[in-house]
């Protein structure tokens, strides 16, 4: 699924990063306090699409969801999920990093974020914009978790900064399939292009 009568702009790797959202013991694990079945299904994907960026040279940035015991960051959040007063996603918890199997290598960046937007409040454009060289990167590409709400806030808040931004339809994980398809409905036709893994692998 993608722009596929009009192409906007063409995917250049040599401007590109890979921001990988969220994939956290407590969004991915089996029984996990927010868990993501979708993330844990889509995670050989996401594996095989980071790999091949390192592989390329294009920088890899991860972001994590971080919160606290002792006071809360994202009131509002919490409001809207009554299970994060009593634990996830706290800071200094296994819960809190990144899964695994997609364990960032020494020297990639890891923003901590405590709203859905990854841009908000943290370094990630300073970042984004600096990484590669100065103003060299022009295209971010998306995959994690969850697919409309940290991924898509994300995805929209790229737009507003003039980065192209490629959303990644099988490497991002959604909590049901009916939010996950009209969120890559919607980057489609007006925030980015929507390509599968294959594509983007294909691109590379």
């Amino acid at each position: 699924m993608g722009n596929s009568n009009r192409i906007p702009w063409e995917f250049d790797k040599n401007k590109a990063v890979l921001l990988v959202i969220d994939m956290q013991n407590d969004f991915v694990n089996e029984g996990a306090i927010m868990e993501v079945p979708m993330a844990r299904e889509y995670v050989p994907n996401m594996k095989r699409l980071v790999e091949s960026c390192r592989k390329n040279g294009v920088p890899v940035i991860y972001t994590k969801h971080v919160l606290y015991d002792h006071f809360e960051a994202s009131p509002l959040e919490v409001a809207y999920n009554p299970l994060l007063n009593t634990g996830g996603m706290r800071e200094n918890t296994r819960g809190v990093e990144i899964i695994e199997a997609l364990s960032p290598l020494p020297g990639e960046i890891v923003i901590s974020k405590h709203r859905y937007d990854a841009f908000y409040n943290t370094q990630l454009e300073t970042v984004i914009r600096n990484i590669r060289g100065m103003h060299m990167v022009d295209t971010v590409i998306i995959i994690g978790t969850v697919t409309n709400v940290c991924c898509e806030s994300t995805a929209r808040s790229a737009f507003m900064r003039d980065f192209k931004v490629v959303f990644i339809s099988d490497a991002n994980g959604g909590l049901d399939k009916e939010s996950h398809e009209a969120t890559l409905s919607t980057i489609a036709k007006v925030f980015g292009r929507v390509m599968t893994t294959e594509e983007l692998l294909q691109q590379m």
